[in-house]
């Protein structure tokens, strides 16, 4: 085996990371602990699990958590006899970062004030990393279970990292940190002592201490999910739940209850009470932890869809085997029936909870756009997650459910309106939206991404279809206007045909609106088909090129017949002048009143400086 030290860089993202963890974040520096004793004790659950199918494996009886300061090499060291690392896992998990977003969290970090910073660290889970808020060089060595090899990683969090060929008498992992001047309190034991007591006391892997020569217990390693609900203080529950989460919020909402029957396991989840800084949009699996017998088995077991990923906690059963594999998860019916309790007492709590309109705001702020995404995957559930749905308002203020617009609907009115784009203000601005409220009708404004897709598969609400009103077929003729309208319509019977002619590769159709007061012109989608904002989200994607108007792609110009520009252009094809760069300008109106560019933009600013030219 060769001696030689490899020398590599970190990524340049890493390495601001590093800087700003190292001098950023000292607010909340014992929380190093926390982390690196959490990592540890899910290497040997890991081993323990990997031990049920291969004997290998096995864990020593003894297994455990080992912390060693060292007051006069000024180094403090935990081990673990954990699954252990190769020198790649090395490399790919302590060189990288493997998340996206590392820039945006490096200028968060930068730009937060200090009280904020613990929980930026918190929310983007820097685990490892944080060992250098107190070391001024990390050592990790590591002995991979079942190998015979074993490697150094070390850095100085200055850029660079090293990899070393080591000696470790038996798999798992040493690190060693250390530690710098002012952080010598972090290797008194008393200290150290009172951290794990209040960071990592629900550890169920035995966490001992050096002490005075004498190895003691550092934690009580107590299932807190097994205790009985009158037993468990609220401070407890957010401990425990800021470990699990690596988090440092309170959660918005603690399930713990045990179920019995046919069917017998412990559950303790939380509802976070604020969205971590990493999109959740990002992972889509659940990650509760699944337990038999206290023994930690996996939290890839999707014990809740992927519409209830924010939830986070413990799931502890006695109706599975020790030896379960990952393929007996997914088949066995003990855990599908563990699944669909499991979701529904999820959703029962947000039920109960949504009634309290304040706190389920701040619930619907953090996570409705990830409920969101049942409505268009989950059939069995898409009624009960139609109950929880928010939206903003063209009308009212705040938050507004399903049932409260049904409840103020028009007295002829037929559908429950809705009007999906990327932005709440501009949608309130919007031109499609002026001939609604004009006739005081209100219309649900929609701006997450996935508003684009679920009103497809959940179409009706309380025997109401769910209409967005950018496809332009409502008539509002029966709700007379609640503002004065203006001076009565031009006569459009010479200028349209002429815009259809001239518009004819453009546009599917050219009429006059009854929903425009303010605007000129707007587009809108044909009755049937995509509407605006799926069309918007299929060209970025690469796919609206080929949407013709047999396809709904093509869509419909409409004008305010009462607009002084309209008036001014219906004059001119009465007297046969020729409208045709008028009715570019037209469509090109439309387009960037909607939000979307120009078609030809040079000539779009070329035949506005003309017309501003002419008066």
């Amino acid at each position: 085996m060769s001696e030689t030290v490899e020398r590599h860089s970190f990524g340049a993202e890493v390495g601001r990371l590093l800087d700003l963890v190292v001098h950023a974040l000292y607010s909340e520096r014992e929380i190093f602990l926390r982390e690196l004793v959490a990592n540890a004790a899910d290497a040997v659950d890991r081993r323990r699990f990997g031990a049920l199918t291969d004997s290998a494996l096995a864990l020593p009886a003894d297994a455990k958590v080992r912390i060693n300061p060292d007051k006069a090499a000024r180094t403090l060291t935990l081990s673990d006899p954990g699954i252990g690392m190769t020198k790649d896992e090395l490399a790919q998990n302590l060189g990288t970062i493997a998340r996206s977003g590392t820039r945006a969290f490096s200028q968060s970090l930068a730009d937060a004030k200090p009280e904020e910073r613990p929980s930026l660290i918190g929310q983007f889970g820097v685990g490892f990393y944080s060992a250098f808020m107190v070391a001024d060089r990390v050592e990790v060595t590591s002995r991979k279970a079942g190998s015979d090899e074993a490697w150094t990683w070390a850095s100085e969090g200055q850029g660079e990292y090293t990899l070393a060929p080591a000696t470790r008498a038996e798999p798992g992992t040493d690190i060693v940190l250390h530690m710098k001047a002012d952080a010598e309190e972090y290797l008194e034991g008393i200290r150290l002592e009172t951290i794990l007591r209040k960071w990592a006391d629900h550890i169920t892997v035995p966490v001992t201490l050096v002490r005075d020569g004498e190895e003691v217990a550092g934690t009580k390693g107590t299932a807190l999910w097994r205790k009985p609900k009158s037993e468990v203080s609220e401070e407890e529950y957010t401990e425990f739940y800021r470990q699990v989460a690596h988090a440092f919020d309170k959660p918005w909402a603690t399930l713990h209850w045990r179920a019995e029957g046919q069917l017998e396991f412990n559950a303790l989840l939380f509802v976070p009470g604020m969205k971590p800084f990493m999109a959740i949009e990002e992972q889509r699996e659940s990650k509760v932890r699944l337990h038999v017998r206290r023994m930690f088995i996996t939290d890839e077991a999707g014990l809740l869809p992927s519409w209830l990923r924010f939830v986070q906690g413990v799931v502890d059963t006695e109706d599975l085997p020790l030896n379960v594999s990952r393929e007996m998860l997914q088949a066995t019916p003990v855990l599908a029936r563990i699944r669909r309790a499991v979701t529904a007492k999820v959703v029962s709590e947000l039920k109960s909870r949504s009634k309290d309109a304040d706190s389920y705001a701040t619930f619907w702020q953090a996570f409705g756009p990830v409920l969101k995404e049942g409505l268009w995957e989950d059939a069995d559930h898409r009624q009960d997650i139609a109950g929880l749905l928010r939206f903003r308002s063209s009308t009212t203020e705040g938050w507004v459910s399903l049932a409260d617009y049904v409840s103020r609907m028009k007295p002829n009115q037929e559908a429950i309106y809705i009007l999906v784009g990327d932005d709440v203000d501009a949608l309130k601005r919007s031109a499609q939206i002026e001939g609604f409220s004009a006739r005081g009708i209100e219309v649900l404004l929609l701006s997450d991404h996935v508003d684009a897709f679920w009103p497809e598969r959940y179409d009706s609400h309380d025997g109401k279809p769910i209409r967005s009103i950018t496809q332009g077929s409502d008539d509002l003729s029966a709700f007379e206007p609640e503002v004065a309208e203006g001076d009565a319509p031009a006569d459009l019977a010479d200028l349209l045909p002429k815009l259809k002619e001239a518009l004819k590769d453009d546009v599917s159709d050219v009429k006059a609106s009854q929903r425009l007061v303010d605007s000129a012109v707007l587009l809108s989608a044909p009755a049937f088909g995509p509407d605006l904002q799926m069309q918007r989200l299929l060209r970025r994607a690469g796919r609206g090129a080929g949407m013709g108007a047999g396809m709904g792609g093509q869509p419909v110009l409409e004008l305010n017949p009462r607009h002084p520009l309209i008036r001014r252009i219906a004059e001119r094809a009465a007297a046969g002048e020729d409208v045709g760069e008028a009715a570019q300008t037209l469509v090109d109106l439309a387009h960037v009143q909607g939000g979307d560019p120009p078609r030809d933009p040079v000539a779009f600013a070329r035949r506005v400086a003309s017309a501003l030219a002419q008066g």
